[in-house]
C-alpha cells in the first residue's frame, strides 16, 4: 500500500506541478503568466495578476509538497481548493463530462485528495520521515473544509475587486478554447 501512495501522490502531485509551471512559466505549452493573467481577467478573478500568481504558486506548491509527502492535509487542501474553483469558475455550465468541458476530471482528482489526506501519505514520505503522519476522517474532513473555504475566500475577493465598469459576475466559461478534460484552476 506504500509503494500505491508513493505512485499517486507523485502521479497527482507531479500533474498539478505542471500545471502551476504552465500557467507560471509557460512549460508544457501553457499559457504563461500572462496568458494565465487573461484566463483570470476572462473569469472575473481581480485583480488578475494576483490571482494568476496565487494559481500558479498553489498548484506547483502543492503539487510538490504532495510528491514529498510533506504537510500532507494541507497539500490536499490547498489542491483541492482549486479544483473547487475551477469547478465553480469554469467547468459547472457545461455539466459533469470532461468531454463537454465539464467538472469530471476535477472531482475524480478532488476525490483522490480527500483519500490522500484521509489515509495519510505513507510510510514513504517526509511527514513519516518527520513522524507527523496525520490520518483519519478528521483530516480528510478539514482538507475539504479549508479547500472549499479557501475556493469561496478567493472567488468573493476576486468580486470584490473587479472594477466599478466590470461586472464581476459575468465571464467567459472557457477561456482557452476546447478546455475538454483540462482541470483549469483559478484559484
Amino acid at each position: 500500500m506504500n509503494i500505491a501512495r508513493l505512485a499517486a501522490r507523485s502521479i497527482i502531485g507531479g500533474l498539478f506541478i505542471g500545471h502551476g509551471t504552465q500557467k507560471l512559466k509557460g512549460w508544457f505549452d501553457g499559457p504563461g503568466l500572462q496568458g494565465t493573467e487573461g484566463m483570470m481577467q476572462a473569469l472575473g478573478m481581480h485583480p488578475p495578476r494576483r490571482n494568476a500568481l496565487a494559481a500558479g504558486l498553489t498548484e506547483t506548491t502543492g503539487g510538490a509538497l504532495l510528491v514529498a509527502g510533506l504537510a500532507t492535509p494541507l497539500a490536499s487542501a490547498s489542491l483541492i481548493g482549486t479544483m473547487i474553483t475551477a469547478i465553480r469558475k469554469v467547468h459547472l455550465p457545461n455539466g459533469p463530462w470532461s468531454a463537454n468541458g465539464g467538472y469530471e476530471y476535477n472531482l475524480v482528482l478532488i476525490a483522490a485528495l480527500l483519500a490522500i489526506a484521509e489515509d495519510g501519505p505513507g510510510d514513504i514520505s517526509l511527514d513519516a520521515a518527520l513522524g507527523r503522519q496525520l490520518t483519519g476522517t478528521k483530516w480528510g474532513i478539514a482538507a475539504l473544509v479549508l479547500g472549499a473555504a479557501a475556493s469561496t475566500a478567493v472567488i468573493e475577493a476576486g468580486r470584490r475587486a473587479a472594477p466599478a465598469t466590470v461586472d464581476a459576475d459575468a465571464h467567459d466559461v472557457s477561456p482557452a478554447g476546447d478546455t475538454a478534460g483540462d482541470p483549469v484552476s483559478v484559484n
